[in-house]
């Protein structure tokens, strides 16, 4: 898949965030690369085994005090090559880039990965009762 492709996917995958969070997104910019660094690895500290389809580097919108300003912008990095070698089809790329997208930006709004976890079984069982 080309980077361009990839780009619209990732686009899509904004997009299907609910208008109300991404009117909220501030000062965040979202990046593709194709496979996360030794550095990012290891700061995450994942497991030989694991692969990392995304990472949020930045200062999450509950720890901003007033003295926020004039920082550089918080980074949301989707990992093309990491998605593609996962999935079995282009629809499969589609629905691991919109969880990704999502899964990075609840980051974004201060969600650690407990709590992101929790909310993407709901929207899962959410999603499965809309499609019976």
């Amino acid at each position: 898949m080309t980077r361009e492709e990839f780009e619209i996917i990732v686009q899509e995958g904004i997009l299907a965030i609910p208008k109300g969070f991404l009117k909220k997104l501030d000062n965040v910019g979202i990046v593709i690369e194709d496979e996360p660094t030794r550095a990012q690895l290891s700061k995450m500290k994942v497991h030989p085994r694991w692969t990392l389809f995304g990472l949020y580097e930045g200062i999450p919108r509950t720890g901003r005090t007033t003295s926020y300003s004039g920082v550089l912008p918080d980074k949301i990095t989707i990992f093309q090559k990491s998605i593609e070698r996962n999935a079995r089809s282009v629809d499969e790329i589609k629905e691991i880039v919109k969880n990704t997208v999502w899964h990075e930006i609840a980051h974004h709004f201060g969600m650690d990965e407990e709590r992101i976890r929790k909310a993407e079984i709901h929207r899962k069982k959410k999603k499965q009762s809309f499609m019976l």
